[in-house]
């Protein structure tokens, strides 16, 4: 359940607090007895920098910042000390708490990483046990409605995207997918659009149509687009997001142990597109933003695509097939190419597209790529640093393209073993002609163990990150 956030109006007395503090002099500002200061005082010479205070009626919490810090380092630091304040709240099964403090940007942080680590996700538990958490007060002059508004939104765009991430192909087939989005639109405002398979065949997108042969569900692709009157842009951004709502790797199946065991999570970049067009309207914000679609799941039957397989693709480019568990790229590649009838400003695919992503950086942060100026890129790079969704940026140069060309094709759906994320990138952007930016987020789509305010099972990467780029465009 996603906390309220409000502003706070008065000062309450017994309600749990937490107080943000920079400096060690604060704490004797703080409204504490002359005990707990000496106890606040001796934690932080301590190095303490979470201190938490039971009176028993209520609950109080220092939490101390380091400036010495670099800025994005002390906004993560607060949002993990937030989720530290959801274990105190939740232990005790209180139901509200008020943050105060006069640094407004590190407040605001500490409320993300409180709220997003409250996130559950209990649909298929018998007897669930439900967060306490329903309310938290901003104590704060300096931050108003439009700023809490904006980050609710955000927030809810998170718990939306994981929620997807986490919920299993046998309710989350690729029509239910765009059934889910549909809902999400209709409910935001966003024109929404989705292809049948028919429509799909009409298109001759064979990519998404190749993947899909092996499943017994149909493929969809899905158009959403919102397009407030005072957009600022001239040009519509479009976001293209992976929709393969369970992998199995094809005729090439994954064998590796573990390989496949979160594979519903394959939709990652689906998700990510959905929930930031979500919050995006939700929000208001005014940019002109499309997200497109293509979903299907890749499984095994006895009409599955194979390696060695010519596919024509929507844009009339023909791939060889050299490995099926290369499926990612072979229905966006349609999406990218679908998107140039937008003759967009910028386009950017967000997608949980190569392990070799993942074993390059891991969780911690995003794989990037692409040809946009570096203006724009430099832009998202600090966009993940304010949202600490960081991005790795790797080579892209023009012979990377090299090892993707076919001998009996136009070009091969596999570059090698050797940098496998940026060859899957130069597949993509064969598609392409207008700016491009590649997001694989194969590493911190889905985790195991809960890293702070990033909770077990889907985190939602990529929606805060994409959320504060466009925000920028206002």
């Amino acid at each position: 359940m996603i906390p309220n956030i409000l502003l706070s109006q008065k000062f309450r007395e017994n309600i749990n607090k937490v107080f943000l503090i920079v400096e060690n002099e604060e704490v004797s500002q703080l409204p504490l007895s002359n005990v707990e200061v000496d106890f606040v005082l001796e934690q932080l010479s301590n190095k303490e920098t979470f201190i938490h205070i039971n009176r028993f009626s209520h609950h109080v919490m220092v939490v101390k910042m380091d400036a010495e810090k670099e800025v994005s380092w002390q906004l993560e630091n607060a949002r993990r000390a937030g989720d530290r304040v959801v274990g105190v709240l939740q232990q005790y099964k209180q139901e509200e708490v008020e943050l105060k403090g006069e640094d407004a940007v590190l407040l605001t942080a500490l409320t993300e990483g409180l709220a997003l680590g409250n996130y559950q996700y209990l649909k298929y538990k018998s007897e669930p046990k439900e967060s306490s958490l329903r309310t938290i007060w901003l104590d704060n002059a300096e931050i108003s409605e439009e700023m809490v508004e904006a980050l609710k939104m955000q927030i809810e765009g998170v718990y939306v995207c994981r929620d997807l991430v986490n919920e299993p192909v046998t309710d989350l087939t690729a029509p239910e997918l765009a059934n889910r989005a549909t809902q999400l639109c209709e409910e935001a405002g966003i024109d929404v659009e989705v292809f049948s398979k028919q429509k799909i065949e009409s298109l001759k997108m064979g990519g998404l149509l190749a993947v899909n042969r092996g499943s017994i569900d149909p493929p969809v692709f899905i158009v959403m687009e919102w397009k407030p009157e005072n957009a600022t842009n001239e040009k519509p951004v479009v976001l293209v997001g992976k929709g393969v709502v369970f992998d199995t790797g094809g005729m090439n199946l994954k064998t590796v142990p573990g390989s496949i065991d979160h594979m519903k999570s394959d939709m990652g970049g689906a998700a990510t597109v959905i929930s930031t067009i979500y919050s995006v309207a939700k929000a208001k914000l005014p940019v002109h933003l499309v997200a497109l679609v293509p979903a299907t799941d890749n499984r095994v039957t006895g009409n599955a695509y194979v390696p060695g397989d010519i596919i024509e693709m929507f844009d009339g480019t023909k791939v060889e097939v050299l490995n099926t568990d290369a499926e990612g790229r072979m229905i966006l590649a349609d999406g990218l190419s679908y998107a140039k009838k937008y003759s967009p400003e910028l386009v950017i695919n967000v997608a949980t597209l190569t392990g070799a992503a993942a074993y390059s950086i891991g969780s911690k942060a995003l794989v990037g790529m692409g040809n946009a100026s570096a203006e724009v890129m430099n832009s998202l790079k600090q966009s993940g640093m304010d949202t600490f969704e960081r991005v790795a940026e790797m080579p892209f140069w023009e012979d990377y393209g090299e090892l993707i060309k076919s001998e009996i094709a136009d070009i091969k759906n596999l570059g090698g073993r050797e940098a496998g994320a940026i060859t899957a990138g130069k597949f993509l952007e064969h598609f392409t002609d207008y700016p491009f930016i590649h997001l694989d987020i194969a590493g911190p789509a889905y985790i195991e163990r809960r890293d702070g305010y990033r909770t077990a099972g889907g985190t939602g990467v990529g929606v805060r990150l994409l959320f504060n780029f466009l925000n920028k465009h206002k």
